[in-house]
């Protein structure tokens, strides 16, 4: 471990952030890190536990004593390579994970967890700026050809893995770019895209030829694919949104969240935001913002609405209020359901929980308010509350209440794959085989909507399979 005591004379210490009225005037990330000497420190308070719960609370299993004990050590290299031994991209979960590890982290029983995501995003920030990270050429390649459609976190992590074992891997993505909701949903005061960038040199140094703006089932058959790559892999995300099935929501105010994020993140890379806008392009400048649904991309919502200018901004959510601190007793190692106050609610947001929307008000075809009503819990089930009526005057509506799973027409009908019960590819954790013959399937798209770290960590195992079934064995690591 650090420092034996090190947990009992060193307070927890977070990264800390750029002053709300600073960092609203832009759009790029706002986190101060660490010092070198603040980093040890922090890294010293792990207690290298006799059970590591951090381990199983992180989805890809990261070794998260032993990078903190390097760190403590001096020893960033080491812990550089043993933080990419289960992780192909940190610098991403190191900005944008909700860091479960943390949760379950047994310091967390007194609220003062070891800053584990701080330390892993500031490893492989220093690996980038000494040049320690490199692109893994195979020393053979094997002469069998892969096809990943979906270049987010699974797929990104997919192709990476499958390329570094030596096969020739082809990665087919939609848009103009690469990444996925890392580059089209998450905003760049968030993650900054120059990050996904540097990451696809590495990838095509490794290998791996990215075929953009080319969507398979529209620009490209799923019957091409299958006569031209030995195996395919399903990574197209979880994009099926979910709506607002109230009167007035056809009004042109009311707006799909990622259509909202996505043409700002266009417009901060200096590209066509007409593409990312079936509907018209739509800012909240001077407008009065209602965000539905409490979750991170309602968040993302709420900063991209103050930085763009809203003359307020309202976000609502359903489900009742969750408790400020959890029951540790009841919770602790897994994730605890709590309040969470997000740096974009810090800067500027009205909240409110247990209310349900009833209709969308407009004037000459144009939003004006949301009326709603107020809800009682009772366990699982919701009441309205007789009389609590009351509408919220608004001029743009976002809707941010999660996904569906897989857009279906094109890729998935043309797959010809079975489904879950929840619209879903059908594919188990330990082969990721579809119902069809050298198609797999990982992320979103398997699971349903989730977070980028259990997109990577899918990407990673199911391209140890698809190794496995055309090599007959892999040494990938899962």
């Amino acid at each position: 471990m650090g420092k034996e005591t090190g947990f009992l004379e060193i307070e927890r210490q977070d990264r800390s952030y750029a002053a709300p009225e600073e960092r609203l005037a832009h759009y790029r990330e706002f986190a101060i890190p660490h010092t070198e000497d603040q980093l040890q420190l922090q890294a010293a308070r792990c207690m290298n536990c006799g059970i590591p719960f951090c381990h199983t609370g992180c989805p890809v299993n990261n070794i998260i004593p032993d990078w903190n004990h390097l760190v403590y050590e001096g020893d960033w290299r080491d812990a550089l390579e043993v933080l990419h031994s289960t992780n192909n991209f940190p610098e991403f979960t190191g900005r944008v994970c909700p860091a479960p590890c943390e949760a379950s982290c047994t310091l967390n029983i007194t609220d003062q967890p070891v800053t584990i995501k701080s330390i892993e995003c500031a490893i492989v920030d220093r690996g980038w700026k000494e040049g320690w990270i490199t692109p893994q050429v195979p020393k053979e390649r094997t002469g069998r050809r892969v096809a990943v459609v979906g270049s987010g976190p699974a797929g990104l992590a997919c192709a990476q893995q499958l390329a570094r074992a030596g096969h020739s891997v082809t990665l087919f993505e939609k848009n103009d770019r690469v990444g996925g909701l890392l580059r089209y949903g998450i905003p760049d005061f968030k993650m900054e895209k120059s990050l996904v960038n540097r990451r696809a040199v590495q990838m095509e140094a490794e290998g791996v030829t990215f075929r953009t703006s080319t969507e398979v089932g529209v620009d490209i058959s799923m019957k091409s694919l299958k006569e031209n790559f030995d195996a395919i892999v399903l990574a197209g995300g979880a994009e099926e949104a979910r709506g607002l099935d109230i009167p007035g929501a056809e009004l042109p105010g009311v707006r799909q969240a990622m259509e909202f994020l996505a043409q700002q993140n266009k417009r901060n890379a200096g590209d066509d935001e007409t593409r990312a806008a079936p509907r018209g392009t739509l800012t909240a400048t001077d407008k009065r913002v209602i965000v539905i649904g409490g979750g991170d991309t309602g968040s993302d919502c709420v900063g991209t609405s103050n930085r763009q200018g809203a003359r307020s901004v309202t976000q609502i959510e359903i489900m009742p209020q969750p408790p400020a601190r959890e029951d540790k007793l009841l919770t602790w190692p897994d994730w605890p359901m709590k309040l969470r106050t997000s740096s974009s609610h810090e800067e500027g947001v009205e909240r409110d929980w247990s209310v349900l929307t009833k209709r969308v008000v407009g004037e000459d075809g144009k939003v004006t308010g949301l009326e709603c009503t107020r809800l009682e819990w009772e366990g699982r089930e919701m009441k309205e509350v007789p009389g609590s009526e009351f509408t919220i005057p608004a001029d743009l509506i976002l809707l941010a209440m999660g996904f569906l799973g897989p857009r279906k027409t094109g890729l998935i009908d043309q797959s010809g794959v079975s489904l879950t019960d929840r619209g879903n590819v059908a594919a188990d954790t330990a082969s990721y085989r579809s119902s069809e013959d050298g198609i797999w399937a990982c992320g979103d798209m398997r699971r349903g909507q989730s977070l980028v770290v259990w997109a990577i960590r899918e990407g990673r195992q199911c391209a140890a399979a698809v190794d496995e079934a055309l090599m007959g064995t892999t040494q990938l690591p899962r």
